[in-house]
């Protein structure tokens, strides 16, 4: 299957500033915002909520997206044009047009078994950026690739006890031997609620991974907290290669 090399969607290419929604601002059909959030689509419709990381919730009342059906706990950059705010005893805080859509890859945690280690494969990634919101982990990164679809994870292997007190999470990479010709960009989200702990209200999660580049191991420290949604400003700048991965 030959890698897929595209732009993002017009709306979406070049360095995206992703903008939290402030009710003081005056809404008009120029106007939009790109954030990240997770969608919630019970009906399988072209209309939904998406729940932003900064804990706002959209209802996606007009689109242009008309065939677009997403799937729930989809995870995606989301192009939108606030038209209404609603009252302080709705379920959700705007109604907005979609404009826009980039989703982003989104998967479970794995645990690492001897059976699925060599499946999940080691070969380096470069994680250009990470972060927590909306009860995921958010990675963006960069690998070398040619015309093979790659596989990415998130792993726990309990079998290694750090005996620190912290989650330690491998992020895995399996080029399937493609030719390393290009640098290719990527983004996932890694859904978190199964580490939650009774009792607790924050964790600290250690990411490892073997680093694209220098070919040494290179860990991240974050804080997962549990009852807070921290408002998320990123910029993406991905370039013109987009990285086939599963």
């Amino acid at each position: 299957m030959k890698t897929q090399k595209y732009f993002l969607p017009l709306a979406l290419v070049g360095t995206l500033f992703l903008t939290s929604c402030n009710d003081d601002d005056g809404y008009s059909l120029d106007k939009f915002w790109v954030s990240v959030g997770t969608v919630q689509n019970g009906d399988n419709s072209s209309y939904f909520f998406l729940d932003l990381d900064n804990g706002k919730r959209l209802w996606t009342v007009a689109t242009n997206l008309p065939y677009y059906r997403p799937a729930i706990g989809q995870r995606v950059i989301a192009d939108y044009t606030i038209l209404s705010d609603r009252e302080e005893a709705s379920s959700y805080d705007h109604d907005v047009k979609l404009n826009d859509v980039c989703p982003i890859l989104t998967k479970d945690i794995v645990n690492i078994t001897s059976e699925n280690d060599e499946e999940l494969g080691n070969d380096p990634v470069k994680i250009t950026d990470i972060w927590v919101g909306g009860d995921h982990l958010n990675v963006e990164f960069v690998f070398a690739g040619y015309s093979k679809v790659h596989f990415i994870n998130l792993g726990l292997d309990e079998a290694n006890d750090y005996n620190d007190g912290k989650v330690h999470l491998e992020l895995r990479h399996n080029a399937y031997g493609d030719r390393p010709a290009y640098n290719m960009w990527g983004i996932a989200s890694f859904r978190l609620k199964s580490l939650q702990e009774d009792g607790v209200e924050s964790i600290a999660i250690i990411v490892h991974v073997n680093e694209y580049g220098t070919g040494e191991e290179k860990t991240y420290e974050l804080t997962y907290d549990f009852n807070s949604q921290a408002a998320i400003d990123k910029a993406f700048n991905p370039g013109e290669n987009i990285g086939s991965i599963e």
